[in-house]
């Protein structure tokens, strides 16, 4: 005969909820042990004579639960194997055996392995009396969360919300920064202890952001969040956008969104991505924010527009990023190793050579200038050529010689003016003179891009300057003379300096 173990729920609180056939189990076993004695059904088996050993300890003796839970299930197993076969362990536990008991879970999974017939014998959940005393029907659509491992992507707010294992004032202030980052702080909660247990039930009322300054939490505890199918609430979830672009262009939506195409909205996408790097120059954060979703509309409406052919949607277009983000950061969610960022960029550069020779590319076979987008703008173009050329010994030894470069373009540009050359011949020369620049940028660890957008900005800055001089005086710009305006330039240069 194999071994036999027997789990089996003590119900939410009430001992009058008992099932006959749990307590006839109880009585009958040879060995019973509890999860915790923290629980009100206890009373009733000292009651009734069953005599019992918790795992109290256990959650003294690790520093996570998780840790617990594996050590009550290892426990459990070699008792069970140490057993006489004709023998029966019974582990009870509060509630039924299948919410939110990860040792049940664990020795679902293992007991058959083990030789070891294992029995589930339900009980009264805490749901059951949350249904009951919260006042709501499930079947309107519902989600229970665990308090010690809940995030935002968990939250749905058109959902009724049970968050359980809200043990102490700890995992409720875990809670309650979850539920912020979606919940405004005046909304109101409900926490309830104790449901169904008389004498001990209390049901209290309070504003999201009090929730970790009430009293009471303990093994019985739970958050209750009712459903709520506002406007406001859904306005701040991903799926409400994905709503409200594919009704934009859909046949009662936008006519001007239903006629754009990828082409027609190519242009879009580079002036929004241009006004997003604006804010960041600016550091403006709260004009940021608008352009950042300026930016993604225009990501949401090419895919929408492939989601309507049947080719891909958004969520093809996170699931792809997801996996790549974590393929390409083997140091985060792998064995590598990455102390600094030269080294997380190496991993990723080699990740990525292995995602083409997966797919069937052989990098070695590409050009070493290969991966720079035909179409990024030519400065931020000729810094990334320059670097790729350089991976393969194909640089300037030092910057002295970038230098002596950039005086022997600008001399051909000079003669090329000087002898009235073709306009071609000049611009051609010019072309040179920049991505002679640009080495030199590199050089000194500058990106041109950037250093050239420094540049802009100061020039606007300075010209304001003698805008605003000038107007002071009572002075029309186009009467002012240059003299006039370098001066006051140079007055624009030392109070940067001041």
């Amino acid at each position: 005969m194999s071994a036999k173990l027997t789990v089996v729920g003590l119900g939410s609180g009430n001992p009058d909820r008992l099932t006959l056939g749990i307590v006839n189990k109880l009585r009958a076993a040879s060995k019973v042990y509890v999860r915790t004695k923290e629980h009100p059904a206890l009373k009733a088996l000292v009651e009734l004579g069953v005599e019992f050993q918790s795992f109290d300890g256990l959650y003294e003796a690790y520093s996570s639960f998780p840790e617990v839970y594996e050590a009550i299930t290892v426990k459990l197993i070699e008792e069970a194997r140490l057993d006489d076969a004709a023998a029966e362990i019974v582990y009870a536990v509060p509630g039924h055996p299948m919410v939110a008991e990860s040792a049940v879970s664990k020795l679902r999974l293992r007991c058959a392995d083990e030789g070891i017939d294992l029995t589930i014998l339900g009980g009264e959940s805490f749901l059951d009396e949350a249904f009951v005393r919260l006042g709501f029907d499930p079947i309107e659509g519902f989600q229970l969360l665990d308090a010690s491992g809940i995030s935002r992507s968990q939250l749905r707010p058109e959902l009724h919300t049970l968050i359980g294992q809200v043990y102490d004032t700890f995992t409720a202030s875990e809670a309650k920064l979850c539920l912020m980052e979606l919940y405004p702080p005046e909304y109101e909660v409900v926490v309830g202890h104790a449901l169904g247990v008389e004498g001990e039930e209390r049901i209290v009322r309070a504003p999201l952001y009090e929730l970790d300054r009430l009293e009471g939490y303990g093994n019985l505890s739970l958050i209750y969040i009712p459903a709520d199918r506002s406007e406001d609430l859904r306005n701040r979830t991903f799926a409400r956008l994905h709503e409200i672009v594919g009704i934009l262009r859909s046949p009662e939506g936008c006519p001007w969104d239903r006629e754009q195409t990828h082409d027609s909205l190519r242009k879009n996408l580079i002036e929004e991505t241009y006004e997003v790097l604006e804010t960041i120059d600016e550091d403006d954060p709260e004009h940021m924010k608008e352009e950042l979703g300026d930016l993604l509309l225009q990501i949401m409406l090419h895919s929408q527009m492939e989601e309507e052919v049947g080719t891909f949607n958004v969520f093809d277009v996170i699931e792809g990023l997801n996996d790549k983000l974590v393929f390409r950061h083997p140091h985060v969610f792998g064995d590598k190793d990455a102390q600094d960022a030269e080294a997380a960029l190496q991993n990723w550069e080699g990740m990525k050579a292995e995602e083409k020779r997966r797919k069937g590319i052989k990098p070695e076979a590409d050009s070493a200038l290969s991966g720079v987008p035909r179409d990024l703008p030519a400065l931020m173009k000729a810094y990334k050529l320059q670097k790729k050329a350089s991976k393969v010994g194909f640089d300037w030894d030092n910057i002295g010689d970038v230098l002596a470069k950039i005086g022997e373009e600008l001399d051909e540009l000079r003669e090329a003016i000087d002898t009235g050359a073709p306009s071609e011949e000049q611009m051609s020369e010019l072309g040179d003179l920049l991505f002679a620049a640009t080495n030199a940028a590199r050089f000194i660890g500058a990106d041109p891009e950037e250093a050239l957008t420094r540049t802009n900005r100061k020039f606007v800055e300075r010209f304001h300057y003698i805008e605003r001089r000038l107007k002071d005086k009572g002075i029309a710009l186009k009467d002012s003379s240059l003299e006039e305006m370098e001066a006051l330039w140079q007055e624009a240069k030392a109070e940067e300096r001041a």
